[in-house]
C-alpha cells in the first residue's frame, strides 16, 4: 500500500507554515517592545520599592510647598501695594490680618509642654517580645490624637506635631507604621508640643482617657511616654492648604460604618490593658 496517510502529510505541511509564522510574530513583538521601552521597564510599578515611592511623593510635596510659598509672598506684596492706594482695601486687609493669629497663620512663641511618644524597644537577639501582638508594641494614631486633644483642651494657643504646625483642619492619619501629618510622613518617636497654659495642658493630659489608656500600654509593654515643660518654645506659622475636605451623605454613611473607635479604660480587664485596636483615621480638633 503506497503513499501514506494524507492527513499526516497535511499536518506536517501545516506545521511547516505555522512554526515560521509564529517565530516571525514573536520577533516582531520583541522588536516592538524594545523600541517602545527604549531601555526602560514597561511595567514601572512592578519592581518599585515602597520606600522609593514614599520618598518621591515627599519630594513632590516639598516642591509644591516651595511653589506655594513663593505664590503667597507674591500675593502679600500685591496686597500691600493695593492697600497703599486704597483706604477700603487697607481696611479689609487689617480685618483679615486680625484673623491670622487665631487661624494659626502666624508664628507663636512662649512657654509650653512637649510630649514624646515612642514604640517599645526591639527585643535583643534571643529574647522574646513583650507581646505576640505587634499592635501592642507601637504608637497608634489614636494615641497621638489623644495627646493633641488634651493639649487643645488644656488651653494650647498653638500645637505642632514633629515641628509642623497643626490647625483645626489638619489631619493626622496612619500610613503603615508611620503617620501622615500635613502631607508629610513621620515616624516614631512622635514629638508633640503646645504653647500656652502649661498647668492647664498638664492637667488635661492627666485626665484624658486616651492618654491614660496609652500609659497602661507603657507600663505593660515598654512603650515610651515623656512630658516636659519648656520655658521658651518657638512654633512656625501654618503654611499648608486651608481647604476644608467634605464628603456627601452617602460617603459619610459608608465611612461611618467602617471607622474604628478606641476603647475606654473602663472596658479593660484586670489582666491586660484595654485593646486600642488598629490605627484609624481622624482629624485633630482644637
Amino acid at each position: 500500500m503506497g503513499g501514506g496517510d494524507p492527513r499526516t502529510a497535511r499536518g506536517r505541511a501545516a506545521w511547516r507554515v505555522l512554526v515560521p509564522a509564529t517565530l516571525l510574530g514573536a520577533g516582531v513583538l520583541f522588536s516592538t517592545s524594545h523600541e517602545t521601552a527604549q531601555g526602560t521597564d514597561l511595567r514601572p510599578g512592578r519592581l518599585a520599592e515602597l520606600a522609593d515611592l514614599v520618598e518621591e511623593s515627599q519630594d513632590q510635596v516639598a516642591r509644591q510647598e516651595e511653589i506655594a510659598g513663593r505664590l503667597r509672598e507674591d500675593v502679600a506684596v500685591r496686597r500691600a501695594a493695593l492697600a497703599s492706594g486704597s483706604s477700603s482695601v487697607a481696611g479689609e486687609t487689617l480685618r483679615g490680618d486680625a484673623l491670622l493669629a487665631p487661624a494659626g497663620l502666624t508664628p507663636v512663641r512662649g512657654p509650653g509642654v512637649v510630649v514624646t511618644l515612642d514604640d517599645a524597644p526591639r527585643p535583643a537577639d534571643g529574647e522574646e517580645a513583650a507581646s505576640d501582638n505587634p499592635d501592642d508594641l507601637v504608637v497608634h494614631q489614636q494615641d497621638v490624637q489623644s495627646v493633641l486633644n488634651a493639649l487643645w483642651a488644656g488651653g494650647a494657643e498653638a500645637v505642632t506635631v514633629m515641628g509642623d504646625r497643626v490647625i483645626s483642619t489638619s489631619g493626622v492619619r496612619c500610613v503603615g507604621n508611620t503617620l501622615l501629618v500635613n502631607g508629610r510622613l513621620v515616624g516614631p518617636p512622635f514629638v508633640l508640643a503646645g504653647v500656652g497654659d502649661v498647668a492647664g495642658m498638664r492637667a488635661a493630659l492627666a485626665v484624658e482617657p486616651g492618654v491614660a489608656l496609652y500609659q497602661r500600654y507603657v507600663a505593660a509593654y515598654g512603650l515610651s511616654y515623656d512630658v516636659r515643660t519648656e520655658a521658651d518654645l518657638r512654633m512656625p506659622a501654618y503654611d499648608g492648604p486651608l481647604d476644608l475636605p467634605h464628603v456627601t451623605s452617602e460617603e459619610g454613611a459608608a465611612r461611618s460604618g467602617t471607622s474604628s473607635s478606641s476603647s475606654s479604660p473602663s472596658s479593660a480587664s484586670s489582666s491586660a490593658p484595654a485593646s486600642r485596636g488598629p490605627r484609624s483615621t481622624g482629624t485633630a480638633q482644637p
